[in-house]
């Protein structure tokens, strides 16, 4: 299958080509500073809880914790979004790269993780719960995955083959 056709239809549409053409901070820029932002609510948060799972910060009620669910969708939600308008800015750049679909499995199962430790900790018995070594391994597994997902991120820029389909 060759999908060519579809990168080359993609990347000559307006709004592709306002993304990376663009001299406004509107376009490419800013499309990346919000990706930014959302990742760092997104991520920061999975961290911070994962990080109060394994013993830091011990006087933070878990429960507690469950009031930042909505900023962590939000900052998802922002990242989903920025993140499809720099997927048409460049989709040869990604989509013919590996390392893309690496970085969406581990999001993918960080935000799966997420839910799952919130199933379990988010109510008035969660800083007992969280002592549970299945707990523990899950927010051991989490922060592998953010991780992950953010170096994976990272190295798009680098490990591209292919920057345009044209290219």
């Amino acid at each position: 299958m060759n999908i060519d056709p579809f990168l080359i239809w993609l990347e000559s549409t307006a709004l592709s080509q306002w993304i990376v053409g663009s001299e406004s901070m509107f376009a490419f820029p800013g499309i990346l500073a919000l990706h930014a932002i959302g990742m760092g609510f997104a991520v920061g948060i999975c961290l911070a809880l994962d990080l109060r799972i394994l013993g830091v910060a011990p006087a933070v009620r878990i429960a507690e914790m469950r009031r930042f669910v909505p900023v962590v969708w939000a900052g998802f939600w922002l990242n989903a979004v920025s993140g499809v308008l720099l997927l048409i800015g460049y989709p040869t750049k990604a989509l013919t790269n590996p390392v893309f679909y690496l970085k969406l499995l581990l999001i993918g199962a960080g935000l799966w993780l997420f839910r799952r430790i919130g199933r379990r900790v988010f109510d008035d018995a969660g800083d007992q719960r969280a002592q549970s070594p299945l707990v523990q391994r899950l927010a051991i597994v989490s922060l592998v995955c953010w991780v992950g997902a953010i170096t994976a991120g990272r190295f798009l820029a680098y490990t591209y083959h292919r920057l345009t389909a044209l290219s």
